[in-house]
């Protein structure tokens, strides 16, 4: 039997194996297919309520398997779109900070999604074409922020803030997808 259960993370295909077992399991196929495997007449609400508690676990796993590493020429090609979308970005928004910029770099990187020197260049992450294009955009302002202040300082967010009044949506978007778009990497 397959079901679809609607999840804290989204809706959740599953193929249901009854048998003769005691306990509910999970399993997450290569091809990103998820198992469970359940007793032979444990109620499908039971099942739901499962997979809605492992609905974290059950992501992060699924999306590891279905999403595959990006091979050097994927990654040149990102690089080569973010490079087309991250300077218009950066020009729209940068009079709206108040601030002038340096040189724009883009770069496939493990732990930031964009930088920015005392001297003003703007360094981003090819990854963020991965994400929605507010997303982009609240990146985009945070760097031009530290323009006015290098630092993480309640001046530097009430700058963000001003520009960007709901960056803190975008923000929460990067923290719970940031790591399915690094694993890109390999």
């Amino acid at each position: 039997m397959v079901k679809t259960f609607g999840t804290t993370i989204g809706p959740i295909t599953c193929q249901i194996i009854r048998s003769s077992r005691k306990t509910l399991a999970l399993q997450v196929l290569p091809n990103g297919e998820v198992l469970i495997r359940s007793p032979q007449k444990l109620p499908v609400e039971h099942i739901e309520a499962f997979v809605q508690s492992k609905a974290g676990w059950l992501g992060k796993h699924a999306i590891k398997q279905i999403e595959p590493v990006l091979t050097a020429a994927q990654l040149h090609t990102l690089a080569q779109q973010a490079l087309q979308v991250i300077p218009q970005r950066v020009e729209f928004y940068a009079p709206i900070v108040g601030v002038a910029y340096g040189s724009i770099t883009i770069r496939n990187q493990r732990t930031r999604w964009g930088s920015c020197s005392s001297k003003g260049n703007l360094n981003f992450n090819c990854l963020l074409m991965f994400a929605p294009s507010q997303v982009v955009d609240y990146v985009v302002v945070h760097e031009l922020c530290h323009r006015k202040h290098l630092d993480h300082s309640v001046a530097f967010w009430a700058e963000v803030e001003r520009v960007m009044p709901d960056y803190r949506l975008h923000k929460k978007w990067l923290k719970d997808n940031g790591n399915r778009l690094i694993a890109k990497l390999g």
